[in-house]
């Protein structure tokens, strides 16, 4: 509601003694924020960032029917909020200019590098700053520095690029939807699209019409149901109510909060004396199943043979449940077709399927999501005694207190890092506003109490992450017919939090050093530099 003041300040109003500059990776919202409250605080920042312009995933991902799945009223910075947006659920491009007017509003664009792209960092224990490789749009790689180092570079950011066997020979175009071509053209050519995830769901609706022939490749069936402002405009009269009632923004924005998170997260429990474990969790749970299989059977009355493959086995909300733009409709359309059979191999026209079938294509969409396990560490990051990060969190078990801090990496901060996409609904911008006051304040705090570095003890990361594994243990996403990415290799759900976002809000408010190892200024120069001084 925002009564609690979000901003971080110095203890004496004095920024003059902070010694401890900034570089941060990338100018998504986690980035654009964190610079926004650095340049408050007057305390020196670089960001870098590979693209041409901030926007992070939503630069990045401009496929047809591209946009948000969650109210924009809250998909936006508290401390900048648009009274002006056309949509309830916005497009992409209404986000994307969102994030630029924000990133000059907050007059941060003097301190990106765009067309940089960070290739690795290391931590040197004789500076005790960071050495951070950067190559720049001339190609030419050079070495910043900074005390303390950031990735902000998210959950999204690497697509993951299924291959199959032949897939070199096929003559057509193959791309994958976060990174679809400017110039595509898709008028009156056969398409396929691999996955029924939320990229897929958003652009099979929106291509249908001008294509001549659309197969979709479907490997797990999803749970969708309607939200009917979803293509609403903001009207005229809701319009003046944002901008005429005291509070009613604050009050709407939280509504939402509640309806799309933490009103939520309390049904995604397990029921141990539930009668029907095997089809969802609890008795709310099997209501929300039973309404949304009513509708998917009610959309596809017409065509019963697509019912069963459209109908998932798995609890709702095993998966993000997914917004209905048209997606059933588009499925009964005579040029759609949905295929359940796995791709075999690839042909030079198309490809064939597991039951022999020869599917004739002009252009192939991977719909295939992101590769979200290895995050921070692919970007070549070495800390203390030369721990890298990628084996820290090797054999795609990422993990991190608070999913921020990491053991012998000193003075380095993830953002958006493991275990903190919100499986249950909510905002990266809301996620990106508390870790940037957790970082933010451990920064000035640092400056403050005259403390060189901050290492995050391993203990405490320890008791985080069992904490972390016991909580999902009771939660959805670990049971056993649901197949996600949120889950590794050893069953350890490893993407979403199991805290209502008000916890970790909470969690993230004060920094407690006692979690870390710390290091006085005045102790560099010491016999034994690990010494702890508090």
């Amino acid at each position: 509601m925002g009564f609690e003041p979000n901003d971080v300040d110095w203890p004496d109003g004095d920024a003059s003694e902070n010694q401890h500059d900034v570089i941060i990776v990338g100018a998504g919202v986690s980035g654009v924020c964190l610079a926004a409250k650095l340049r408050r605080l007057g305390i020196g920042y670089r960001v870098f960032e590979k693209n041409a312009e901030v926007g992070g995933t939503w630069f990045e991902n401009r496929y047809p029917g591209c946009g948000v799945d969650t109210p924009n009223h809250f998909y936006s910075y508290s401390f900048a909020p648009n009274s002006e947006w056309k949509h309830f659920f916005s497009p992409r491009d209404e986000l994307q200019t969102y994030v630029e007017d924000c990133a000059t509003a907050f007059g941060i664009r003097d301190r990106i590098e765009f067309d940089t792209a960070v290739t690795s960092a290391s931590w040197d224990p004789d500076s005790s700053r960071w050495n951070v490789t950067v190559r720049g749009p001339d190609g030419i790689e050079r070495v910043e520095t900074a005390a303390v180092f950031v990735s902000a570079s998210g959950h999204f950011n690497q697509p993951t690029v299924a291959e199959f066997p032949g897939q070199s020979e096929f003559a057509g175009e193959i791309f994958h939807t976060a990174r679809w071509p400017d110039n595509a053209n898709l008028a009156g050519k056969r398409v396929g699209i691999i996955g029924t995830g939320a990229s897929s769901m958003q652009v099979v609706p929106t291509i249908a019409s001008e294509v001549d022939s659309l197969t979709i490749f479907q490997r797990t069936p999803q749970w969708a149901r309607p939200i009917p402002e979803y293509n609403l405009p903001v009207v005229t009269e809701s319009q003046w109510l944002f901008d005429n009632v005291p509070y009613y923004d604050r009050w709407y924005r939280f509504a939402q909060f509640w309806r799309y998170g933490d009103g939520l997260l309390r049904f995604l429990k397990k029921d141990p004396s539930w009668e029907h474990p095997d089809r969802s969790l609890n008795r709310i749970n099997e209501r929300h199943r039973v309404e949304m299989a009513d509708y998917i059977a009610e959309k596809l009355s017409d065509r019963p043979d697509l019912i069963d493959k459209c109908t998932p086995t798995y609890p709702p909300f095993g998966k993000r449940i997914l917004i209905d733009n048209g997606w059933f409709d588009t499925l009964c359309e005579p040029h759609v077709e949905l295929v359940t059979d796995g791709i075999d191999h690839f042909t030079p026209t198309g490809c064939v399927t597991a039951d022999g079938v020869a599917h004739e294509l002009d252009v192939m969409i991977m719909a295939t999501g992101f590769t979200v396990t290895n995050l921070a560490a692919r970007l070549n990051v070495t800390g203390r005694n030369g721990r890298r990060l990628a084996d820290d969190w090797a054999h795609e078990n990422p993990t991190a207190h608070l999913g921020i801090t990491v053991p012998e990496f000193p003075n380095f901060f993830v953002m958006y890092g493991p275990n903190t996409n919100m499986g249950h609904g909510g905002s990266g911008i809301w996620l990106a506003e508390t870790q940037t006051h957790y970082i933010t304040k451990c920064i000035v705090n640092m400056a403050d109490e005259g403390v060189e570095t901050v290492e995050v003890r391993p203990e405490v990361r320890r008791a985080y992450t069992e904490r972390i594994d016991e909580m999902h243990e009771q939660l959805i996403w670990t049971h056993e017919g649901t197949r996600t990415y949120y889950r590794n290799q050893f069953g350890k759900v490893r993407s979403p939090m199991p805290f209502r976002l008000v916890d970790y809000w909470l969690m993230t408010r004060e920094p407690d050093f006692d979690d870390f190892i710390v290091t006085a200024i005045e102790s560099k120069a010491a016999a034994e530099p690990d010494v702890v001084a508090s």
